[in-house]
């Protein structure tokens, strides 16, 4: 059984992957939805109570019924690289493709419509309180007023974008900034805006989640850098990335809110304050580890791999090839 892997042609953690699934046998078809009705094709015949459904990419067949696994990485837009590209096209393109694969036995890393759900930031803050995660004070607000009462109570302040990345082509990732203490909030009214109280840090966190294997690496923060430089990404290269033992309890949470997510991945980042609690500031449902993976040996993408490649329950193949009745 074959394991699809949906995302763009320049993806280095994809690479990655694929390399451990070549090496022990698995086959592997890797196609993006931008290149549907160009370099992708896709045909579903549903007959007598039974679905056949086949992809081709790159000279390769595959049929939907064949699939063990799904891994949906970084996927362009349906159909956005087609010859006449529109919204209808796109619209009918993804229903089909991921209609299609809905209907599959296959195992999905993620799920797109929890994929869909969890990349709401809001609703990742609300989770990770109720799974026991300790999560800075945070408001969101359109109200002038809400932020200036916000600020009073947490003078130290940082601003991030509520969404994540500008979508402007290619993508701009947006920075988290600190809020100067004479910030004018009257802004605030024009879009919606996140202020969080600012963690003291002394290490960024990245804890990489795949299915129940946890791999947590620790970057200790630059105690000469500007204090303005509160966002890791954009921060000095510094110190390397060390390999750190998950303490239980945030282990336990962690569990719980991808099991709540429905989720077999995730990139969780926290920030760690003098005191050694993990502080959760988000979780995305597709981020990258191959950063992690080089500076400290952790084996990420063999990991990936191994839950990609694992079998089918025999059941659901036998079931899949029982004839259904009607509903």
């Amino acid at each position: 059984m074959t394991v699809l892997i949906l995302t763009c042609e320049e993806d280095v953690t994809a690479d990655m992957v694929v390399v451990h699934l070549h090496a022990s046998g698995v086959p592997v078809v890797r196609l993006d939805p931008a290149d549907l009705t160009t370099g992708v094709s896709l045909s579903g015949e549903y007959v007598h109570g039974r679905f056949r459904g086949h992809l081709s990419a790159g000279g390769r067949l595959v049929s939907i019924g064949g699939l063990r696994s799904v891994w949906v990485r970084r996927p362009g837009v349906p159909a956005g690289r087609a010859a006449q590209p529109s919204p209808w096209l796109t619209e009918e393109a993804a229903q089909a493709l991921y209609g299609m694969l809905r209907g599959s036995d296959a195992r999905w890393m993620n799920h797109p419509d929890a994929a869909r759900q969890a990349r709401h930031k809001p609703w990742q803050l609300r989770l990770a309180q109720r799974c026991g995660l300790p999560v800075p004070a945070t408001v969101i607000t359109t109200f002038p007023r809400a932020a200036r009462e916000f600020a009073e109570r947490f003078p130290d302040l940082v601003v991030k974008p509520v969404s994540g990345a500008h979508p402007q082509d290619p993508p701009r990732a947006v920075p988290t900034s600190r809020v100067a203490p004479d910030t004018d909030f009257t802004a605030v009214a024009f879009g919606p805006t996140l202020l969080q109280r600012r963690i003291a840090k002394r290490a960024d966190i990245r804890l990489t989640v795949v299915g129940e294997r946890l791999l947590a690496a620790r970057k200790a923060a630059d105690t000469g850098a500007e204090p303005v430089e509160v966002d890791v990404r954009f921060a000095p290269p510094g110190a390397p990335w060390e390999p750190v033992d998950v303490p239980p309890r945030i282990a336990e949470s962690v569990r719980t809110y991808l099991r709540e997510a429905g989720l077999a991945y995730g990139a969780f980042d926290f920030a760690e304050d003098a005191d050694g609690t993990w502080w959760f500031l988000e979780c995305n449902q597709s981020g990258q580890f191959g950063f992690v993976e080089v500076e400290t040996e952790q084996p990420i993408a063999r990991t990936v791999a191994e839950w990609l490649a694992r079998p089918v329950p025999e059941e659901t193949v036998e079931a899949d090839r029982t004839p259904t009745t009607a509903c």
